[in-house]
């Protein structure tokens, strides 16, 4: 039974599908109005009966509302313009200066970031060039920042930026983390320098890719030093806005590298790599 019948007492009143066994006295129409007065039963108009057979034959049945409806579930419709931010990662040898400086850029405008070293060891100057201070991943950027400032040179890392570094990176987040360690999965992976590059590139190559996710990874050759780091952070800023706002990252990242470098004066390299 067609549920609409149960709700609407017009419809209740005729099954425009069974056939009418009335019989009209004379050929004069009456629009539906029998003409015994001692009846009230009322036949619907020829038009009315027409249109309903149509209506009824558009309308769905149950079963077949029922059916739709659980394919919709199935198959929810994507929501309109709707686009997953990409997690950014930038990698530099000790996590501390160049790759501390993209996070902090970044993390600032806004991006999904997090960061990595790539060495054995947390390097860090020391009291000559030969000397430098070995720290392990993993010791809280606080530690480090008090250890300097209880050294006897203490004015010196003051004066070269050091001090002021460490203070920015303990700000960011705890401590040091070694990219070998890691469990975090990226969409775009910045080294750099190219000894960093290849050893992410190596680092995936090793897992076997199991997870069969794509992951960019670009390198953007920096010195280590303070004043290149703070350039080529404005450089990596420049290169993830741009990598955001592309509609297919795998599509137009060739097009993005080539304005980027057009842009800035750090050499790049690209290798498409899996998790």
């Amino acid at each position: 039974m067609d549920p609409r019948r149960t709700r609407d007492p017009r419809l209740a009143r005729t099954d425009p599908r069974q056939p009418q066994h009335q019989q009209l006295h004379t050929p004069t129409p009456n629009n539906g109005i029998n003409s015994n007065p001692g009846s009230h039963s009322i036949t619907p108009p020829q038009p009315f009966v027409s249109a309903m057979a149509t209506v009824s034959s558009q309308v769905p049945s149950a079963a077949e509302a029922s059916t739709s409806a659980l394919t919709h579930s199935m198959n929810p419709p994507s929501a309109p313009g709707l686009k997953t931010r990409p997690m950014f990662c930038v990698v530099c040898a000790s996590n501390q200066n160049r790759s501390m400086e993209g996070h902090f850029v970044l993390q600032k405008a806004g991006f999904r970031v997090i960061s990595y070293g790539t060495g054995s060891a947390v390097r860090l100057p020391g009291p000559s060039i030969d000397k430098p201070n070995i720290y392990p991943f993993g010791t809280p950027y606080e530690d480090i920042y008090r250890s300097y400032r209880g050294k006897t040179h203490v004015c010196t890392y003051a004066a070269n930026g050091l001090l002021q570094m460490l203070d920015r990176n303990r700000n960011i987040k705890r401590a040091p983390e070694r990219w070998q360690d890691s469990k975090s999965v990226a969409d775009i992976v910045i080294t750099c320098e190219e000894r960093c590059f290849d050893a992410v590139c190596d680092d995936l190559l090793s897992r076997g890719g199991e997870f069969n996710r794509v992951v960019h990874v670009v390198n953007v050759e920096i010195k280590d030093n303070h004043e290149e780091a703070l350039i080529a952070g404005k450089a990596i800023l420049d290169l993830a806005m741009a990598i955001e706002s592309a509609d297919d990252i795998d599509e137009n990242i060739d097009a993005i590298l080539q304005v980027q470098q057009e842009k800035h004066p750090h050499s790049l390299l690209h290798a498409v790599a899996y998790y």
